[in-house]
């Protein structure tokens, strides 16, 4: 069980941080600022945030025409999902 905790915690973290980062990219493009690198993005992405970036995406309506984010993320939400599962079970 502790294991699991430590899992759900380390996922709503980083979904929440994509969650976070995807806004403030929104913002920053907006206002010709200095942006968030979408290396950067993806990263958070691949390690746990993609629901987070998704949600995001979605949200903000950032990165949706992106042919990279509009289909990549969502395979790393069910990648994700898969993976939580089967290890859980």
């Amino acid at each position: 069980m502790e294991i699991l905790s430590f899992t759900l915690i380390y996922l709503f973290t980083m979904n929440l941080l994509a969650y976070i980062l995807m806004g403030i990219d929104k913002k920053r493009s907006k206002n010709n600022e200095w942006r968030i690198s979408e290396k950067t993005l993806w990263s958070v992405s691949v390690i746990g945030g993609a629901i987070g970036t998704l949600v995001a995406m979605k949200y903000f309506r950032h990165k949706t025409k992106h042919a990279s984010f509009k289909y990549g993320i969502p395979l790393i939400c069910v990648t994700h999902i898969v993976i939580f599962f089967y290890s859980v079970i």
